[in-house]
């Protein structure tokens, strides 16, 4: 115990064994929402997942896994992976990265900041140069911390700005981006009028061009970096509006996969290529699409693609977006600290933790779980183990993913008896229902729940507890619909597809043969989140939580 009476060691539940091994599962992208042909979970065959819901009410229970239940600013706010996992992960509720860029653009601190202030150098001589997505979805970016940037940015000294766009598609509908563009374009003109050099320099859609991750696909970086920096691109336009217009038009690609395109002037020279002595600002406040760009613009030694020319400039992210890599090393808004973390606390106690992933998502069951914290609390205690994710292709091409692969390795590890935490995320529902996809999400909800099945098994094999979640939802609901619910058709007549995360809540079970037979769901936890799972968990391996917690979601009742 510490001068200030902190201690790592839990106390002892009071009715809850130790000792007993606990499998965590979390689903990515499956949420709880109305039965219909969009409903790709209702749609699977997945008995195992439909036998914890229609098995003892008091064993599945649902929870909120968006908006401030995960610390983003408002309920109007879908939930995603890493806000989802840090919450199931830290036990608490931290003001996340749209929260905390909103906070500090409302104030004005962010141009106080030591980021801000290390730009800010160039403004006299060089160009600021802002790279991210324009969209209003809150999950990467929002259009309007954007427009709040350029105002405070050229109020404090920014003569000549240039905005590198990424076009969305995927957190908002398809078609959106040229109203977007226009929006910025009628602000770049208004900061023109007062005598600042301000226009669109390049574009391109967000999963072809810069936010690739997990570096799946350094070519999509490559693209973006060769419009951005080199001020060269297979298309040429005068201006960004006619250029995502054109491109939608001649290309039949959608906002996601919009062809990278240069903004040229009447000589047909690049209007805002990245040179010696520019500032550059990557204004997403999500890290998992801004990791590679950044290191791209950070590092001197780097050999994953060509940059051709590393002008010098000063770099900063929105955010830092990765702790452990310390990148970028300049950033304008600092990031919630996360300590306390129930992994960390579980290890502490003795807790013996198997995590488990395949690399899309072996961030989110580590890191992210973690507090946002590479590595290992002790290395003598656990074991990450990550999958290498198909790569060259988009997930509709093998809906299955590695789900099989990380049951077998949940499994090995449950049966070893070597740890007493088996931690895994399936990636399917999440990762196949971006694709837009419906049959292919079938048959991804279905691998996901065959994956399910193999670690309960194993953990009835053991004598053991099962804790099944998810981090947010998407397969469940597949299309956008109007106001009443009813799904919402395109100027064609076919149906509107949804390929974003949704609002729904995701379920939490719990059960397995080492489940003390009194422990069942309270119902007297207020707006049950994300945030519960974690007492819950430490309940489950025999310890009751800190103090500072979110409410664990069970009681023990005597029979």
């Amino acid at each position: 115990m510490g001068s200030s009476g902190f201690s790592w060691t839990l106390p002892v539940h009071p009715k809850l064994p130790k000792g007993k091994t606990v499998a965590v599962v979390v689903l990515d992208g499956w949420g709880e929402a109305n039965a219909d042909q969009y409903n790709c979970i209702h749609v699977a065959e997945t008995p195992t997942m439909d036998s914890l819901k229609k098995g003892a009410p008091e064993k599945w229970k649902l929870v909120k896994a968006h908006g401030t239940a995960v610390g983003l600013p408002s309920d109007d706010d879908m939930g995603n992976s890493e806000v989802g996992h840090n919450a199931l992960g830290a036990g608490r509720i931290f003001a996340q990265g749209a929260k905390l860029v909103d906070t500090a653009l409302a104030s004005g601190k962010i141009f106080e900041g030591e980021g801000f202030k290390y730009i800010k150098e160039c403004f006299d001589q060089g160009t600021l140069h802002l790279i991210g997505l324009l969209s209003d979805g809150g999950v990467h970016s929002r259009l309007d911390q954007l427009q709040l940037l350029l105002n405070g940015a050229s109020a404090n000294g920014a003569k000549r700005i240039r905005v590198h766009i990424l076009t969305d598609g995927r957190d908002v509908l398809d078609g959106t981006s040229v109203g977007f563009v226009e929006t910025l374009e009628n602000d770049l003109s208004q900061l023109r009028a007062k005598g600042i050099d301000a226009c669109i320099a390049s574009g391109g859609g967000r999963m072809y061009v810069t936010m690739d991750r997990y570096e799946n696909d350094w070519d999509v970086v490559k693209r973006g970096w060769d419009a951005q920096v080199l001020g060269e691109a297979p298309h040429k336009f005068h201006n960004a509006v006619e250029a995502v217009k054109t491109l939608r038009a001649e290309t039949k690609a959608n906002d996601q996969y919009l062809p990278p395109f240069v903004i040229v002037d009447d000589s047909g020279k690049a209007v805002g290529p990245i040179v010696d002595g520019d500032a550059v600002v990557t204004f997403n406040f999500r890290a998992d699409r801004m990791v590679m760009i950044a290191k791209a613009l950070e590092y001197v030694d780097f050999d994953k693609l060509d940059r051709v020319r590393v002008p010098k400039i000063r770099y900063a992210g929105m955010l830092q977006y990765d702790g452990e890599l310390k990148l970028p090393s300049h950033y304008l808004v600092s990031p919630p600290e996360i300590e306390r973390t129930s992994g960390e606390y579980l290890v502490k106690n003795g807790i013996r933790t198997f995590a488990c992933s395949e690399t899309v998502k072996f961030g989110h069951v580590t890191f992210f779980w973690n507090g946002n914290r590479s590595g290992y609390f002790d290395e003598t205690k656990e074991e990450y183990v990550e999958i290498p994710s198909d790569s060259g292709i988009t997930f509709n091409v093998k809906p299955k993913m590695k789900a099989l692969e990380i049951a077998e390795k949940a499994r090995d590890a449950i049966l070893s008896g070597k740890f007493d935490q088996v931690r895994v995320n399936l990636p399917n529902g999440d990762m196949v229902g971006h694709t837009g996809d419906i049959e292919a999400t079938v048959v991804a909800c279905k691998a996901a729940d065959e994956a399910v099945k193999m670690i309960l098994d194993a953990i009835e094999q053991v004598g053991g507890i099962y804790v099944v979640t998810a981090d947010h939802g998407n397969a469940e609901d597949m299309v956008k619909r109007n106001k009443s619910g009813q799904p919402l058709l395109d100027k064609k007549g076919e149906i509107q597809i949804l390929t974003s995360h949704t609002l729904q809540p995701v379920p939490v079970a719990i059960g397995g043969p080492g489940l003390h037979s009194g422990v069942r769901f309270r119902n007297d936890v207020q707006t049950p989140g994300l945030a519960n799972v974690a007492a819950t968990v430490m309940n489950l391996h025999g310890f009751e939580a800190p103090a500072d917690y979110e409410p664990t979601l069970i009681e023990v009742v005597d029979k």
